[in-house]
Order: C-alpha cells, then structure tokens, then sequence
C-alpha cells in the first residue's frame, strides 16, 4: 500500500507479542500450549492497589488531569527515587506516560535527528531498535556475550561512541537475559560517559525491585552523579507491582526534556489514565512486603528452570540476577534434524518446531539481538515451568 509512511519499512513487529499471539491462537484451536513469551508476572495485582483505583472511581477521579500526570503521583515518584536511588528530582523533572514504553519512545521522539546514533547493547529489548528507526535515528548494536554474563564491558562502550552519538540506551536487570550490573559495573562504564560529555544515558529500570541472591540494584545517576544532568532515569509499575495492564510508567530527568517529551505527549495519548494514577499512588506510597515475598517465588523458579534446562541436551543455561526471564543458548542444537525433518539452521528454526512438536512458546534470539539463544519468560506457575523444561529435555534428546 503505497500511501503508508516509508519509515514503518525500518521497522518489525513485537516478537514477543506476536509469540503471545500465536500461542493464544494455538489454544483457542484446541492445542496443549504452555506459552513462555509473555512478560508480566502472574501474580495479581494487590488488593491495596486496587482499592484505591476503587475509591478513585467512586470519588469521580476520572476525568483528564495534567498531560504530564497529577500533582499526587508526581510526588509519590519523587519520593520513590529519593528513597531508592537518593535521586532528588522535582515535579518538573518528572513525567508520567501510559507505560515505561511509551516514556521512552517520547524522549526519542523529542530528541532524535537524522542520522543521530543510540547505543544499545544486545541482548536488548525487542522494542529499543525499533523506537530509535522510527524516530529517525541509527541504533548501533554492541554485542555482549555469555562470557561477560551478558554485560556491556566499558571498552566495548568505548569503541561505540562516535560524535554521531546521542544516548545509549541501558537496562538492568535486563530484558531478555536477566543479567543486572553490580555498582562496580557501572562506575565503569559511567567513568566512560563522563569521558563523552555529549552522550546522554536512557535507563530503563524497570526491572529494578526483581532482583535475587542479594543483588544490590544501583542506577547510572546514583553511582555517578556527574551524568545526572544528562541522564533519564525510567521506570514504571508494571512488573513490580504486578499492574502491566494499568498501563502506567514514569521517568526523571532534566526539566528541559521533561517538558520536551510531555510536548510529543500532549499531541498523542495526552494523560495517562486517572484511575491508572491513582492505583500507582497507592502502589508507590504503600506496603511493599508483598515484592519480597513474589521475588521468593521467582528465585525458586529462576533455580528450577536454570536447572532442567542445563540438563537438557545442547542447551547451556546462566543463572541471571534478575527479572524475570532466562536467555539460554541452543547453539548445541543447531544444525541438528527434528523428527519432523526440519534441519535447524537458527533460533527462530527451534522456537518454531518446538512450539509445534512440543507445544512450548518461547521467543526466539534473533528477536533480542544476539542468536543462537532464546528467552524463557518464568513468571508462570512452578507446575507450568516444570512441565516446558520436561518438554523442552524431550524435543533436544529427539533431534539428530
């Protein structure tokens, strides 16, 4: 169709969605599926939370409020960053947008020219590339192994930078390895930054509070201060407070681009919901025991999948930090024959005869940045996660 933009050429679908999509439609035809491409844990969102997008409603709290997001949430994201990241920012340096995605394709939006280059290490989320094309820019892909534990070495980051250069967009814990940066890490790397004055940092922390074995999560800003004038610092309630649906993500950085961005969103979406903000109130203000007690849950499953999958033939499994996906390697598996007949000649060939021998959904690595692997989503229940891996055991010992 001819009238459409030429700058959705540059871009690809959500795989990710798209797995979800097919697994669904698998279902809905009456397959035994058990689906491990979705990104949202499976736990509720807690009662508080929804009590207060309750009493929202009832109060009338439904009607537009500032682009940015209300005056309330603003100050229960303040204190949030002080609290966790002893990051002082005012309600001017925040911004409220409708999920952590779209607060990053805003600042993109209101930063990115023709030929301007974003760094974004691979294995990265499925969406930075494409946000960066259809902003106009060049995303520059740094390949970082297994055998840095899927982290970004400062010289890699070095070797990166050109005068081209306009952020590096880093996230930790990650999406999709799981890998997180210790504070050493990072002061690494920012050592770097502060050597670029011209590079700005987008953080996405996300995955922050779903982190094991004792991590101790540290953001850029936090452990180097010199680039907290140039860094945004985002974050949401989506996978924390278990309220993917509700839609609701945020972010800190210089008043300057703060109001640059809430311009790109007050001629898109405009506010995000009213009811959605007063849940996330509640969610940042109020008791937060019940993440402590998920992360239990997720480490238990994190050890159990880690575990089978090592086990199963070809398959070589690390153990990451945090969130709540695991990245193996299937690169024993290439080159093999399925029982099918289907000679695998890539990530997306075993995702794709595993879904239909076995009935397991998964997203393949070619999807993430970096192949021979695939990511295994464990925010599902331990008897679901214990049957995949059973099946997953099952369909390598099959090929030859």
């Amino acid at each position: 169709m001819t009238f459409l933009a030429d700058s959705l050429a540059r871009v690809k679908p959500s795989a990710t969605i798209a797995v979800s999509d097919k697994a669904r439609d698998l279902k809905a035809a009456g397959r035994d599926v058990i689906s491990l491409g979705a990104g949202e844990p499976d736990f509720d969102t807690p009662d508080n939370i929804k009590q207060a997008a309750i009493r929202a409603i009832e109060a009338g709290d439904t009607k537009y409020t500032n682009v940015g997001g209300t005056a309330d949430l603003k100050a229960a994201i303040a204190a949030k960053f002080k609290r966790d990241n002893g990051l002082d920012y005012s309600a001017e340096q925040i911004i409220v947008g409708t999920g952590g995605k779209q607060v990053l394709y805003n600042a993109l939006i209101a930063t990115i020219n023709p030929g301007d280059e974003v760094i974004i290490p691979a294995p990265y989320w499925v969406s930075y590339p494409d946000m960066v094309l259809l902003a106009g820019g060049e995303p520059v892909i740094v390949d970082v192994t297994a055998e840095d534990g899927f982290r970004m070495r400062p010289e890699d980051l070095e070797r990166a930078i050109t005068p081209k250069t306009k952020w590096l967009i880093f996230n930790s814990p990650s999406n999709p390895s799981g890998a997180a940066y210790g504070e050493g890490e990072l002061r690494a790397l920012t050592e770097v930054l502060l050597r670029h004055p011209h590079v700005w940092v987008m953080t996405d922390d996300m995955y922050e509070h779903l982190v094991y074995d004792d991590f101790q999560f540290s953001t850029p800003a936090q452990v180097e201060p010199g680039l907290f004038d140039r860094t945004l610092t985002v974050n949401g309630v989506s996978k924390a407070y278990c309220m993917t649906g509700w839609r609701i993500g945020f972010a800190g950085g210089p008043a300057e681009l703060i109001k640059a961005m809430a311009k790109v969103q007050s001629q898109s979406t405009s506010n995000p919901s009213s009811i959605g903000q007063a849940a996330s109130v509640e969610a940042l203000n109020g008791p937060q025991d019940f993440i402590a007690e998920h992360n239990a849950s997720f480490k238990e499953r994190r050890d159990l999948v880690v575990s089978m999958l090592n086990q199963a033939s070809g398959i070589d499994c690390l153990t990451p930090e945090g969130a709540f996906y695991v990245y193996p390697s299937c690169a024993g598996c290439i080159g093999k024959t399925a029982l099918s007949g289907k000679r695998l000649e890539s990530d997306l060939d075993f995702v794709s005869e595993l879904l239909e021998a076995e009935g397991v959904a998964c997203v393949h690595g070619e999807a993430f940045g970096l192949s021979p692997h695939f990511r295994i989503s464990y925010a599902t229940s331990t008897e679901a996660l214990e049957e995949a891996c059973q099946r997953i055991q099952r369909f390598c010992a099959s090929l030859t």
